[in-house]
């Protein structure tokens, strides 16, 4: 359809229409991700662009499909898929010949050509080409230039054409060609559900409707490997697991493909076998029932249990008497210390790996505090590391000291557009000991590189709360450690800190034992208030963030930071981010605003980074403006806040908390949320001032004590619950933890054995 006929319909927006036209200019392009922004002329109109081109030159030809709409910068059409179109005229022809897109031939050669063959030009130079030889200054050496050129990109054309057919958008279509290139086509017919492994962004599900689309049989060898892999990557991702039992894949696995469950257990079995010799996964069997496990987290846990077992056994025995260094410690900061903190303070100084855990409250900070003291009467060279960016802030201010996140000290290194630790095995940290807080965040992938780079006869010191939620991703570290008995423990449960009127660190205390906290509403820091309705607890939540606590700690509603036990609901975190977001930072010709999915993104707004990212590039200003530091890696949990947005490019500018400075390209803007609310597991690590929590029923499975706990402990001055007292009561009963399968604590017992062996008992 031209754009002239069209000119009515712009007022619709979101309208999706076809347009074709000509590229006159190219305003921006980002050749890293092929976002452009350009205008194109339609018949009698030119119309602003934006989208992402795998290629783009100026003189193509396009057919774009997609909508209007209203930009600071004016009207633009926002390009879902698009495929290139052979010119028509013979002035097209040569615009296009020699618009870049064919190599070999600039705008002479281009009209010397078009002035030969006319309107049959691309005719001839795909099909008979030698007929090229006629034109002068084309030799046959340009002829394989020009025609493998305009090859190369009919090939492009066609492989787009090919997925955008089977509703893949612009943005993977790119990504897919770029990997396999003239390849595309034959590849994916053969064998579609190779983009799930081979393409980020494409899941099972995608490439299943895919599949299906080009009448891949249900029953395939190719998509019961897929729909294998998938459950194990989902169960991995989702629920933390590391391994599953065969018998749970296969049911799943049933219903996922639609298959009878007879069929499905002899297609499972085939593909087993085949993923075995492909080294991807390994069958075992444990408690007298077949297991799976991605070969990568067999291999990892069993390196964790090795590496653990190996410092554990080889370290050597001290047996320091520390008494005169406490003693020291304790009148330098004029305090007493508990036989149990003493006992924790040998017990990590003494040994080759420990671990110190306690709720909150129990002297874990003083405890790091004194062994880091020690460690430096005794010349040796400690690192302080914490999981999260505000994990390693809260621990710097605690201690005094400089504490990295565990990403930032391994030091990440960029190959084959794949993220590297420069620390580990064969380039070890350069330390003596190593302290990890927080331990009951760190999964098993990074616990795993951090090990490879502690080099031998180092000391590990692990600080956590067993009782917190376990790591958003895979594996159970701590517990599983806890569990093995093979680590030395000091296993804190003595109150130290408490401030008169205080409630936070009792109540917390008090949820952990199964008991309801006190909310009488007479302390100064901890509230309860009761409401009959969800839509009630959410009204006054938003109250709550907005007038009352600013009023009365005398503060701004960006520092209250509400935790949500669920995403979605009248009081789940995506209803409440809205309706925050309006009141808070609502809109205004003054801000920049940006749609990213279901939601709005505007300069002002709170958000937070919900995935690692090794790649995003971060400055960070320090007070002589020549002396920025610069660095790459933005992580899951990361909070900051909006300063810039570029409607024109889709650029997104966010400053973190920790000063850093990141610029985010339109394609990784899926990578950040608006944090006003946000869900409990995302606040593990992290301490707020004041926090509000939503206390609505849900599922039992979900609403759990150490949910509750996990909440209450991220406070530092307030906690205000919101909600029906009944339902706070269920959760406080409810003890259940998801069980993780995992086997980390299983090679931990094995490891330890063979070392035992190795050094003797």
């Amino acid at each position: 359809m031209k754009c002239f006929v069209m000119r009515e319909k712009r007022c619709k927006i979101n309208l999706m229409i076809d347009i074709e036209g000509i590229v006159e200019r190219i305003v921006f392009r980002n050749e890293e991700n092929g976002y452009t922004v350009a205008v194109v002329s339609c018949e009698e109109d030119e119309v602003t662009v934006v989208g992402k081109f795998l290629n783009i030159n100026i003189g193509q030809v396009l057919k774009l499909y997609g909508s209007f709409g209203e930009s600071k910068y004016g009207e633009q059409f926002e390009v879902k898929s698009y495929e290139n179109v052979a010119p028509k005229t013979e002035k097209g022809i040569i615009r296009y010949l020699s618009s870049g897109l064919i190599k070999g031939v600039g705008p002479v050669t281009a009209k010397a050509i078009v002035d030969a063959f006319g309107k049959d030009t691309l005719e001839v130079i795909e099909f008979n080409p030698s007929k090229l030889l006629s034109v002068k200054g084309i030799s046959k050496k340009k002829i394989e230039v020009i025609t493998s050129s305009f090859l190369d990109v009919k090939e492009m054309q066609n492989a787009m054409i090919f997925l955008q057919t089977y509703n893949i958008s612009s943005n993977l279509a790119i990504k897919i060609y770029e990997h396999y290139k003239d390849l595309t086509v034959e590849l994916v017919k053969q064998n579609p559900y190779r983009l799930v492994e081979d393409i980020s962004g494409i899941g099972f599900a995608s490439a299943d409707k895919i599949a299906m689309n080009m009448g891949i049989e249900k029953n395939s060898l190719f998509r019961v490997r897929a729909g294998i892999l998938h459950l194990l990557s989902e169960a991995s991702e989702k629920g933390g697991h590391t391994y599953q039992f065969r018998a749970k894949i296969d049911n799943m696995l049933s219903e996922l493909l639609g298959l009878e469950k007879e069929e499905t257990l002899d297609l499972s079995t085939k593909v087993y076998e085949i993923l075995q010799k492909e080294n991807l996964i390994k069958v075992i069997w444990k408690e007298n029932k077949e297991i799976i496990i991605l070969t990568k987290f067999y291999f990892i846990e069993h390196s964790v249990a090795a590496k653990l077992a190996l410092l554990q056994n080889s370290a050597i025995q001290l047996n320091i008497n520390l008494e005169s260094e406490i003693s020291q410690y304790q009148n330098k900061k004029n305090i007493l210390l508990h036989e149990d903190q003493k006992n924790a303070i040998s017990l990590a100084i003494n040994s080759g790996v420990c671990v110190i855990t306690g709720g909150p409250g129990t002297g874990k900070t003083t405890i790091i505090s004194c062994v880091l003291d020690i460690l430096k009467m005794l010349n040796k060279k400690t690192l302080l590391l914490a999981p999260t960016g505000r994990a390693a802030k809260r621990l710097s201010e605690t201690t005094g000291l400089d504490a990295k996140t565990i990403h930032r000290a391994l030091e990440i290194n960029f190959k084959q557009d794949r993220g590297v630790f420069v620390y580990n095995e064969n380039n070890p940290l350069q330390c003596d000991a190593v302290v990890v807080d927080e331990v009951s965040m760190v999964d098993i992938n990074l616990i795993y590189n951090l090990l490879k780079a502690i080099p031998k006869g180092c000391k590990l010191i692990l600080v956590g709360d067993k009782d917190q939620l376990p790591s958003v991703g895979a594996g159970n570290v701590l517990a599983d450690i806890l569990n093995s008995q093979i680590i030395p423990v000091a296993n804190l449960t003595k109150i130290y800190r408490q401030q008169d009127k205080s409630l936070i660190v009792s109540n917390a205390h008090l949820i952990n034992n199964g008991e309801m906290p006190i909310i009488d509403n007479k302390s100064n820091d901890f509230f309860f208030e009761q409401k009959e309705n969800p839509q009630q607890t959410f009204e006054t939540v938003i109250d709550m963030a907005i007038n009352r606590i600013p009023k009365f700690a005398k503060t701004i509603p960006n520092k209250i930071q509400i935790l949500a036990p669920l995403k979605a609901g009248v009081c789940g975190i995506e209803n409440l981010n809205n309706q925050l977001q309006s009141k808070i930072n609502p809109s205004s010709n003054l801000k920049s605003e940006i749609a990213i999915g279901s939601y709005l993104l505007r300069e002002g707004d709170k958000v937070m980074q919900t995935s690692n990212n090794y790649n995003l590039e971060w400055k960070k200003p320090n007070e002589n403006e020549y002396l920025d530091e610069f660095g790459k890696g933005v992580f899951n949990g990361d909070i900051g806040t909006i300063s810039k947005i570029d409607k024109q490019t889709g650029e997104v500018e966010v400053v973190f908390d920790d000063k850093k400075i990141v610029l985010y390209p339109r394609s990784e803007l899926n990578q950040i949320s608006l944090a006003y609310a946000i869900t409990i597991h995302k606040s593990q690590g992290s301490e707020f001032d004041f926090i509000i929590i939503p206390i609505v029923a849900g599922p039992s499975l979900f609403l759990t004590r150490n949910l509750i706990y996990t909440a209450v402990t991220r406070a530092k001055k307030m906690v205000v619950l919101v909600g029906d007292k009944q339902v706070l009561a269920r959760m406080i009963k409810n003890s259940h933890t998801a069980k993780r399968y995992t086997l980390l604590c299983d090679f931990l017992i094995e490891e330890n054995n063979k070392m035992k062996k190795l050094f003797g008992d």
